[in-house]
């Protein structure tokens, strides 16, 4: 073989192998970015809760429950502690599936926001973000827009502290602090949610018929605490006694206070802490 051709070879092997270790090197990068779209940030973050009106009886709900496991699992919006309130509606309930987490008080919270947001009517999946925006629950780039937005609001200060565990029940202290500026004329409302992670069905009738579907978080109990009135700076609290039902996992139950103004449905302070913490640990947030 003459030298030339030889040199020839040598050097478009080269090049053959350059391109091929340039797109390894570009594909490693870009997987490389999108683990980091997904990594949690650091530092002090502002709470924001995040509510999805959702039903197991709603062929195109699950899709919003996955954007919702996303948001509380990847914590994507920097500077803020996303707190994740799946509340399932009771109205889907009549053609042939019982969603088992349902219940109508979220339907009747959920009629309040219409009211403030205008709506003739609710619908699902729906999700409301510290009470400011709401948007179909399904709208990844809604949602993150919408917890930018709301963690850059002045947010009052929460604390829980479980006080006392008995068998089949927690106590727990709660005080809200330092109030932002407030509606003019509006009550401040402090409510309690108990929360449980990881819970799932089999659907064996409805639009979701021979579905599993599984849920990150779903709201157990939500209560009005206590209420005061709306005073920039003011300060206030609260005890309550939660009984644990049958059937919860209380390693998978989480308290989640926050502060929502009546009128405007602002959310203006949350917090929230593992049902698991020893007596005398608290969440500040």
């Amino acid at each position: 073989m003459k030298p030339w051709l030889i040199l020839a070879i040598v050097i478009l092997g080269s090049l053959v192998t350059a391109v091929v270790i340039g797109n390894q090197e570009q594909t490693t990068i870009a997987a490389r970015d999108d683990w980091q779209s997904d990594a949690k940030p650091t530092g002090r973050q502002t709470p924001v809760i995040v509510e999805l009106f959702t039903s197991e009886g709603c062929s195109s709900c699950p899709p919003a429950d996955e954007v919702l496991a996303r948001l509380e699992r990847t914590q994507p919006v920097e500077g803020a502690e996303i707190i994740a309130l799946g509340e399932h509606v009771d109205y889907w309930n009549y053609i042939g599936w019982s969603d088992p987490f349902s219940s109508p008080a979220f339907s009747e919270r959920q009629g309040a926001y219409a009211e403030a947001f205008g709506r003739d009517s609710s619908y699902t999946p729906q999700m409301v973000v510290d009470g400011r925006a709401e948007f179909v629950g399904s709208n990844w780039n809604k949602a993150v827009t919408a917890i930018t937005q709301a963690a850059r609001a002045p947010k009052a200060n929460v604390e829980i502290t479980p006080a006392r565990k008995n068998t089949g029940a927690v106590s727990l202290q709660v005080r809200v602090g330092n109030l932002p500026a407030v509606t003019a004329g509006d009550t401040v409302d402090l409510l309690l949610a108990i929360t449980e992670e990881n819970l799932s069905s089999n659907v064996s009738r409805g639009e979701n018929a021979r579905r599993r579907l599984n849920h990150k978080t779903v709201v157990r109990q939500l209560n009005l605490i206590n209420s005061a009135e709306a005073k920039q700076g003011a300060s206030f609290s609260a005890a309550s006694t939660v009984t644990l039902a049958k059937g919860w996992k209380q390693e998978n139950l989480r308290a989640v206070a926050f502060a929502q103004e009546r009128k405007s449905r602002r959310v203006i302070g949350a917090g929230i802490v593992k049902l698991t913490d020893k007596p005398g640990a608290n969440v500040r947030n």
